[in-house]
């Protein structure tokens, strides 16, 4: 590595660096910038895996004797990526994570503008207020083979700090649709769309889902507002020990995506 071509910022000051603690801070500025950090050698990776080069690559004095984080930067500046080489003390307020190893990617979020008809299978979010379940929401969408993930009106943003690790690089691999008008996806789709409720005598296991279907998950608190239940196919239920309450929304998630899963696995 040509040590030389990285740039050393040591003044709070400098232009670039109060860009980074406005990114590493308000949520707003992302929102209004369309960016955000990546904190950490997994997500930098899985950006390089998927998307290719970030706007900078950040690191902190301490983490230029790990090897990871060196061959990262390696190949951030085989792609004509800027690197910024930051003190320990600068680094510290751009970073939410504890014992950080102190890499960070500002990137440009990526925007899913076109909001297609519900043609395939997909995930919709009505008010899922927490950010390590949207996160976790997105990892297990990925996981299960999901390509689009619709966060409706009042769903937190998908592009936090707190979502993106809680994602663990699967936001990159599907698309992520935002502030969508849920009612009128619905109302459009071309696949059935099956909402969770545990209102219904009509079991998830009973449900023949070998063909595309979408999936509404509500809100943590309340679930899925009736009007959007009023819009669906059908509601379904997963049959649960009747003297616990209900299951935590990425539970919910994951069992019901990984048994469409595993029929439509069975069915090849």
């Amino acid at each position: 590595m040509n040590i030389h071509a990285i740039r050393t910022i040591s003044s709070r000051d400098n232009t670039q660096y109060k860009h980074l603690r406005q990114i590493a801070s308000s949520a707003q500025v992302r929102k209004k910038s369309r960016q955000t950090l990546l904190d950490g050698i997994h997500l930098c990776q899985a950006w390089l895996e998927h998307k290719g080069s970030p706007l900078y690559c950040v690191v902190s004095d301490s983490a230029c004797t790990d090897a990871e984080v060196m061959h990262i930067l390696d190949v951030c500046m085989s792609l004509k990526c800027a690197v910024l080489r930051l003190p320990d003390t600068l680094f510290a307020p751009l970073s939410q994570v504890e014992n950080g190893v102190g890499l960070l990617f500002l990137i440009e979020t990526p925007q899913a503008f076109d909001q297609a008809e519900l043609t395939g299978s997909a995930v919709l979010l009505d008010g899922v207020q927490d950010p390590g379940n949207l996160g976790s929401i997105i990892r297990t969408a990925a996981a299960a083979g999901i390509p689009r993930v619709y966060c409706g009106v009042g769903t937190v943003l998908s592009w936090s700090p707190k979502v993106l690790r809680a994602g663990m690089g699967a936001h990159f691999a599907i698309e992520i649709f935002e502030n969508i008008h849920l009612p009128a996806l619905i109302a459009a789709a071309k696949v059935p769309v099956f909402a969770m409720s545990s209102h219904t005598p009509f079991s998830l296991y009973e449900q023949d889902l070998r063909m595309p279907c979408a999936w509404l998950f509500g809100n943590e608190g309340y679930g899925v507002s009736e009007s959007l239940l009023e819009l669906c196919t059908l509601r379904l239920t997963i049959p649960q020990n009747s003297a616990v309450e209900s299951l935590n929304v990425v539970a919910s998630v994951a069992i019901c995506l990984f048994e469409q899963y595993r029929q439509q696995a069975n069915a090849i």
